[in-house]
């Protein structure tokens, strides 16, 4: 008798070889996990960075200073002959007309008490003001011709700038050249009218002292305002006796200011006549405007706070902003003057702090790169710089406006590194 076996009896052990094989997948599942996780730990962790934008906008150098302002025309009254000064009456302040206010009465000494020295000395004032009245008018006529050339040039320029844009700069410098003439031709007239009044007044001192009668028989010299202004300071203001050259007061305009800021003989190399001036915390709400004048063609030893010697130089500015705009501001206020050495205006542009210089130089100089972001890795790029001004660097050739850019790169990022970026940088 045979025995007939059943189909169940036959498959009992299938599940025990299904499950062998689950077990092995689940454990080289579990493998491959912890293998990508130990992976995954064991993968440097992106480094936090800050980051900007490259944009467009203007590059500006500049060199900062402190400077102080002044009048830029003021004349010193002072005694022409020997007398008794009468109590100047005048104030700091105080207004005056040019030809009409009375600043200062002196008393002559009596002719018979006088030696021939002091009648001698009294023609040599004369003789003085006569050479210092023909030096003032030959400057005069000097800048005058100057005006009138520079004015030429400007109408040349303007008329060439009407074809295109190409001469703009040609016309920005006429501009700036007819302005500061102008401005030497305005004190080179002041300076002759102040020459001719020293004149008067040497030659009415020398009458007085000769014993001249006066013309209106009045015993006593009147010295009349020589400019409009105000009086800036009196130098005698009780009666005395005074001799010839004594300092009586000192006039001025105090809105024709102008402003002298000292720098370094460093930075004067690269400050020219037309530069522009920003002036900030003088104490009004808005910057004002200058344009440098002249720099000096000295320089001056100066200590500096921390007992260093420097060589400066004094810049003088004058002052464009109307003196409506800055009513409370007078002679010798301090303030701080920004000067424009180069500018541009509308240009690609990155922080500078993003510039990584390269060990690797060529013949222009220096090579830079800076690391752009993509897809959450530093890319180091090389970028070709033009101008470097303060916290800006123009791109000539290199990222694309709009592009990430790292700030302050660490040693120890690299070329590819992951990166996370921690915020741009504020503007």
């Amino acid at each position: 008798m045979h025995e007939h076996h059943h189909p169940r009896h036959m498959t009992k052990q299938h599940p025990t070889r299904r499950g062998g094989v689950a077990g092995w997948a689940l454990g080289i599942t579990l493998l491959v996990a912890l293998t990508i996780g130990l992976a995954l730990a064991l993968r440097p962790r992106p480094i936090a960075v800050t980051t900007a934008v490259v944009d467009r906008g203007p590059v500006v150098r500049e060199v900062e200073r402190e400077a102080v302002t002044r009048v830029r025309e003021r004349h010193t009254i002072s005694s022409p002959l020997t007398g008794r000064l009468q109590r100047i009456t005048l104030d700091p302040g105080d207004a005056v007309v040019a030809g009409q206010s009375i600043v200062a009465v002196i008393e002559p000494t009596d002719p018979e008490l006088l030696d021939p020295r002091a009648l001698a000395q009294a023609a040599a004032r004369v003789g003085a003001a006569e050479s210092a009245l023909r030096r003032a008018m030959a400057n005069e006529q000097r800048a005058m011709a100057d005006l009138e050339q520079a004015t030429r040039e400007l109408e040349r320029q303007a008329r060439a700038s009407e074809g295109g844009a190409s001469y703009a700069i040609e016309l920005d410098r006429a501009q700036t050249a007819q302005r500061i003439a102008a401005q030497e031709a305005r004190a080179a007239e002041a300076s002759a009218d102040l020459a001719r009044y020293d004149l008067e007044l040497a030659r009415a001192a020398l009458r007085f002292t000769a014993g001249e009668p006066p013309a209106d028989d009045t015993p006593t010299l009147a010295i009349v305002a020589p400019i409009q202004g105000r009086v800036l300071r009196v130098f005698q203001e009780s009666a005395a006796v005074v001799a010839p050259g004594t300092p009586l007061l000192e006039l001025g305009d105090p809105t024709d200011l102008e402003i002298v800021a000292d720098v370094l003989s460093t930075q004067a190399v690269a400050i020219e006549p037309g530069h522009e001036v920003i002036v900030d915390h003088w104490g009004g709400p808005h910057p004002l405007l200058a344009v440098v004048r002249r720099v000096e063609p000295a320089a001056f030893l100066k200590i500096s706070a921390l007992g260093v010697e420097e060589q400066r130089v004094n810049v003088i500015a004058d002052l464009l902003s109307p003196a409506e705009s800055r009513p409370t501001l007078g002679d010798a206020y301090r303030v701080t003057a920004r000067i424009i050495t180069q500018r541009h205006d509308d240009v690609r542009r990155v922080p500078d702090s993003a510039l990584v210089r390269l060990a690797q130089e060529d013949d222009a100089g220096p090579r830079w790169a800076v690391y752009v972001v993509r897809d959450g890795r530093a890319v180091r790029t090389e970028v070709t710089v033009g101008l470097r001004a303060g916290r800006w660097a123009t791109i000539i050739d290199g990222p694309a406006e709009g592009d990430t850019v790292v700030l302050y790169p660490p040693d120890t990022l690299t070329d590819g590194a992951r990166v996370t970026s921690d915020g741009h940088a504020r503007r």
